[in-house]
């Protein structure tokens, strides 16, 4: 049973109810208003005859699979969120933490969650998913420990310092 729920658990995005209220609305214009206006240029691209060599028409539908697959990611997101404010540190790296490292020796400051948390910050986003964000889950400020970069390469973490994600 705790299989699951870990499993579980690792699929889960936290937001804050700024984020999303912001991605609902993008979601809800994608929805109505995006949709309308890639049909209409669609259909106008159609009339100018010749699908094979038409650019319009062929840039218009590459639009189209853009705007779905963005419209279907948040419909996603938006489901498995947990909305409401950032988890108080208490120096543990759990989604939703600004975390301190020294990674391969140099200090960085970033964000474990999805990136849509960050909205107009500067900070970097790693989420929990990646091989960083992965390796340093569950760990507390002191904590050291490595993980395979995807050129296989080991990098060395060291947990500097955890905060409350503030946005």
């Amino acid at each position: 049973m705790s299989e699951n729920t870990a499993s579980k658990d690792a699929q889960v995005t936290f937001l804050t109810q700024e984020a999303y209220d912001r991605l609902a609305g993008e979601l809800e214009e994608l929805s109505t208003t995006g949709r309308e206006e890639i049909a209409k240029r669609i259909e106008i691209a159609r009339e100018e005859g010749d699908l094979k060599e038409n650019g319009g028409y062929h840039a218009a539908k590459d639009e189209q699979g853009k705007i779905e697959m963005r419209i279907r990611n948040l419909q996603s997101l938006l489901k498995d969120a947990v909305v409401g404010e950032a988890p108080e540190s208490d120096g543990t790296v759990q989604s939703g933490t600004v975390v301190t490292a020294l990674v391969l020796g140099d200090e960085e400051r970033f964000l474990l969650g999805s990136r849509e948390i960050a909205g107009g910050t500067d900070l970097d986003v790693y989420s929990e998913q990646s091989p960083l964000g992965s390796a340093i889950l569950g760990l507390k400020e002191g904590d050291k420990t490595s993980y395979k970069a995807p050129n296989g390469k080991d990098i060395a973490v060291e947990i500097v310092k955890v905060e409350t994600f503030t946005g």
